[in-house]
């Protein structure tokens, strides 16, 4: 199932949800390495500034004997990675912002359009109604702890980790809580090619569950997946229990419609909570 559009109208133009997709893409065509490099720079450049989980636990950056290990090479071929001189592959790496850098790192075009397409659908409302400046710091937040998330459960891993779906997550989560009856357009490729309505509930409800029948194989970080979309439901869920909450973060012009059901013929123009 692919979601092409949702049928939830906002009231003000995403101009931060666009940022960073314009920033995802930039960052693709112009920082990284082509992934179809046939040297190693594309390795190279995840294993300087991608997030790792090792290098987490420990926090510091993986030795030039854990590289070699990790990409089975000899020690006396590092194959660009690292440098031969110093005991730390990449000695001068955060291993912090490396946590906020692979929020904007993709593997591929496709896994750049879908991680983007999902965001573009779901992020819009969810940025409607927390303004901005507080969506930025939701999604930020929301990526951090998707990243813990995966690391948590891969302590030893020495395998870079890129991608923004972990911080989408969160905002899928939030949109499951604040929008379940908001219908999604969906491509249905199962024999056929259909689309169909479908509500969000639904479709959110589908995807989270999907991510526990990930293949270890695959190289997703459906950890990730789960913690981002758990931490943005609980803090929809939080939202929507506190009016201290409601006051603090959400916008001042989407307040009229709380507690309102969804209204597709007209009232308040869109989704909101379903009590």
């Amino acid at each position: 199932m692919i979601p092409l559009k949702d049928e939830n109208p906002t009231r003000h133009p995403p101009v931060a949800t666009i940022a960073i997709i314009l920033a995802c893409i930039a960052v693709y065509l112009l920082w990284q390495p082509s992934p179809l490099d046939e040297t190693d720079a594309d390795a190279r450049f995840n294993v300087e500034y991608a997030a790792i989980p090792c290098e987490i636990r420990e926090g510091r950056p993986l030795t030039i004997d854990e590289l070699r290990a990790t990409y089975q090479v000899g020690r006396s071929d590092s194959c660009g990675l690292g440098s031969p001189d110093s005991p730390a592959g990449f000695p001068e790496k955060s291993v912090w912002e490396s946590v906020l850098v692979s929020m904007f790192l993709h593997g591929s075009v496709l896994h750049l359009g879908g991680n983007l397409l999902f965001l573009w659908i779901f992020g819009n409302n969810i940025e409607d109604h927390l303004g901005p400046i507080r969506y930025v710091l939701f999604y930020v937040a929301g990526g951090v702890v998707a990243t813990l998330g995966h690391v948590a459960l891969n302590l030893d891993s020495t395998i870079p980790m890129v991608g923004a779906s972990g911080a989408i997550a969160a905002v899928m989560g939030a949109y499951l809580v604040w929008f379940p009856e908001a219908p999604v357009r969906t491509l249905l490729t199962f024999f056929f090619i259909l689309v169909v309505r479908i509500r969000a509930k639904w479709l959110l409800g589908f995807w989270f569950a999907l991510q526990f029948f990930t293949s270890p194989n695959s190289g997703v970080a459906w950890a990730a997946h789960v913690g981002g979309f758990l931490f943005g439901s609980v803090v929809g869920l939080a939202v929507r229990a506190s009016p201290v909450l409601r006051a603090l973060l959400w916008r001042r012009s989407a307040r009229a419609a709380l507690g309102t059901r969804w209204d597709p013929t007209g009232g308040v123009g869109y989704a909101s909570f379903t009590r």
